[in-house]
């Protein structure tokens, strides 16, 4: 399918992103980024020139890996039935992993294959600092992703991304948050990487058993990036990622301005799904009203007639108070 092109910019700068970009919260291609990389001039000079500056920065230690067989075409998914995933993990030193890549990029029917989100220092230290951005916070620590051509499923992430190509190309097609209901998730326990994915291919949508997802068609955007491209794609934005060459490489930078000592909402999500989602409608109904009220705030500050001493969790939050939150919890998981 054609779909609306994302709006782009040209070398962004940090005062910008951070007074123009981030406050609009929508995604945006930010165009040559990274195009003064190291990385990305020996990519662009050859596929084995970009091989060769990645392996000076390995060793031989094993990562993560996944390997699909030829038959899904580069697509890693559920298994036809939705209860296995069609791809087995495993573990690999970078550099045969590399050799392999290049050895296969001929081949008309190769093995999908892919290490994904592996952080940059734990196997390629040195990386970062010939291939720095200035984007955000030196603390956040980049990731890599390497693989031939696949495709990943729509999908979420439960955090900001700044995402850089620095070998191959990448198509990204994106959806915004509230098209959940239009984009059909497959199942909760069982996802390729922990947040739940779509089962609709965008680029060949089935509208007969997903016939909704038309109205998510409608409001999505698509951009090709490549090397020393970047995008920035938002909390929550549901994104689609195709590898569209037969060596690929990415480096991406997560972050969440959230506290994490406040816990993850999205557990909260999975235990309102078991206590709340059993209940009668007029029940879960009932709970909808306290979630807006005590949650989601739509009347106000639920807490502005006590006292600052007597709000408790209603307060502003601190980690004192979600310890002690965390301790009731426990205590009632623990009694059943």
């Amino acid at each position: 399918m054609n779909y609306a092109p994302l709006p782009e910019i040209e070398r962004i700068d940090r005062l910008t992103f951070e007074k123009e970009v981030r406050p609009a919260a929508r995604p945006i291609v930010l165009r040559n980024l990274a195009s003064d990389w190291p990385s990305v001039h020996a990519a662009c000079h050859s596929t084995e020139r970009g091989i060769d500056y990645l392996k000076q920065f390995s060793d031989m230690r094993a990562v993560a890996a996944i390997l699909g067989e030829p038959e899904i075409a580069g697509r890693f998914f559920y298994t036809p039935d939705l209860k296995g995933l069609n791809f087995v993990r495993g573990q690999t030193p970078l550099p045969p992993f590399l050799d392999r890549l290049l050895r296969d990029r001929d081949s008309p029917r190769p093995y999908a294959m892919a290490i994904q989100s592996v952080p940059l220092p734990d196997i390629l230290p040195g990386f970062m600092a010939e291939n720095p951005i200035s984007l955000m916070s030196s603390d956040v620590v980049p990731r890599i992703w390497l693989g031939n051509a696949i495709r990943v499923a729509t999908h979420y992430d439960l955090m900001e991304n700044i995402g850089v190509v620095v070998m191959g190309r990448r198509k990204f097609t994106l959806f915004p948050p509230d098209q959940i209901a239009n984009l059909y998730m497959g199942p909760l326990e069982l996802t390729p990487a922990g947040t739940p994915i779509s089962l609709v291919d965008p680029d060949a949508p089935d509208l007969e058993r997903f016939p909704r997802f038309v109205n998510a068609a409608r409001v999505a955007q698509s951009a090709i990036l490549g090397p020393g491209d970047a995008i920035y794609i938002p909390f929550h934005w549901w994104h689609a990622v195709e590898s569209l060459e037969p060596v690929n490489a990415f480096v991406n930078y997560w972050w969440n301005p959230a506290p994490v000592e406040m816990g993850n909402p999205y557990d909260a999500l999975l235990h309102a799904l078991v206590t709340i989602g059993s209940l009668s409608s007029d029940q879960r109904e009932v709970y909808r009203l306290l979630f807006d009220h005590f949650v989601f705030r739509r009347n106000g500050d639920p807490a502005a007639h006590l006292p600052d001493d007597a709000k408790g969790v209603l307060g502003p939050p601190d980690a004192t108070t979600a310890a002690r939150m965390r301790a009731t919890l426990l205590d009632s998981f623990t009694r059943g």
